[in-house]
């Protein structure tokens, strides 16, 4: 435990933390993308859709 600083040794840190952020980007983006696809869980259709029009 007293030696995980030697990983840096090996991997640049910045390249890390760039790729950690294209990661994290591209998997919230997907995230999206899957939920959008549902129509239960689309909340554009919910929120604009036709039923939301008829309750107004």
């Amino acid at each position: 435990m007293a030696q995980f600083y030697k990983i840096w040794l090996i991997f640049d840190p910045r390249r890390v933390f760039v790729a950690q952020g294209v990661f994290l980007f591209l998997l919230a983006a997907m995230i999206h993308l899957v939920l959008l696809s549902n129509p239960e869980t689309n909340w554009f259709t919910r929120a604009f859709g036709a039923e939301a029009a008829a309750t107004e």
